[in-house]
């Protein structure tokens, strides 16, 4: 999975130029899609997505509890599971994180107690016998879980999602346009990264009233760029909108300005295809529904960049 051209490209005739740079993004945003649904049919992608189910998709109050005690964890299961399911195990001396697993058991249609509770309470229900109740949720009991990070074993697949090239020039270039963009750009080192396998993050910055976008350093410098491409994508289109339910095309938003603008300055990024079929499954339409602000941010970016450092 690659691009075919691996230099900068670049747009002559001024007067000419917004269309056709609009005519590209919109090529190039059919390639992306093209190689997303590629991805998405892959026997590696479909491994990746069979461990993925394995793995109990938490509520969001044991999601609290298990950052509280392990804020870097990334994928959590029990003893047993691990072993069963994954051929891994707990590493000897790991402490458990502590979650709230539910009890489920046969409960009285009244009262919704299991038995030993229901005969101890004052509820009178007898319609039909314990035996032919249905079972359901009675309560909550403490169960131990343990990070990835606490095990060793057999690899889980992975997805390269990392972008390709010369990204060395593009990560200044980048940086120096944050103020334009009205953005804090912060590049941290990996001993100091609290956000676990994120390669970067957008937030509001709480010294000052715009984002503040961050990303982990690292050697491949084109991946850098990329991140931070994406990163100000979220910054520049998604900062203030709080609907959960919009996350995944948010995800599709940012990855795909992040190909356009790093297959402009000549970086591979097609491993975007791998990222976004996390998000985007078998609805790669979102790519083309989003074309208008994918290819407003993404052109944006590459103006911005180009008016700020000479190439």
């Amino acid at each position: 999975m690659s691009q075919s051209d691996s230099t900068h490209v670049s747009f002559g005739d001024r007067e000419t130029r917004d269309d056709e740079m609009r005519s590209t993004i919109t090529d190039w945003i059919e390639d992306l899609t093209q190689l997303t649904d590629e991805a998405v049919a892959s026997a590696e992608f479909q491994e990746w997505l069979d461990v993925q189910s394995r793995f109990h998709d938490y509520s969001h109050r044991n999601t609290l509890l298990i950052k509280e005690q392990c804020p870097e964890a990334t994928k959590v299961a029990g003893y047993r599971t691990w072993q069963e399911e994954f051929d891994r195990h707990v590493t000897e001396g790991e402490s458990a994180i502590w979650i709230w697993a539910p009890i489920i058991t046969t409960r009285c249609p009244e009262c919704e107690n299991s038995l030993s509770y229901h005969e101890e309470s004052d509820c009178e229900y007898d319609e039909t016998p314990p035996e032919e109740w249905s079972e359901g949720l009675v309560g909550f009991k403490p169960a131990p879980v343990f990070d990835i990070s606490q095990t060793e074993g057999e690899p889980l697949p992975d997805l390269d999602t990392a972008a390709q090239g010369e990204g060395e020039d593009l990560v200044p270039a980048l940086r120096s346009t944050a103020d334009t963009f009205d953005i804090e750009a912060r590049i941290i080192p990996p001993s100091r990264w609290t956000h676990g396998d994120a390669r970067g993050i957008c937030k509001q910055s709480p010294s000052a009233d715009r984002p503040r976008v961050e990303a982990v350093d690292r050697s491949n410098r084109a991946d850098l760029a990329r991140t931070l491409v994406h990163e100000y994508a979220h910054a520049l289109l998604h900062v203030g909108v709080d609907d959960d339910t919009e996350r995944a095309k948010r995800e599709v938003e940012a990855e795909a300005v992040a190909y356009v603008v790093g297959r402009y300055f000549g970086l591979d990024t097609s491993n975007s295809a791998f990222y976004l079929a996390t998000w985007a499954g078998d609805d790669t339409d979102t790519i083309a529904e989003r074309l208008g602000r994918i290819s407003t941010t993404a052109a944006s970016i590459i103006d911005t960049v180009e008016n700020t450092v000479a190439w």
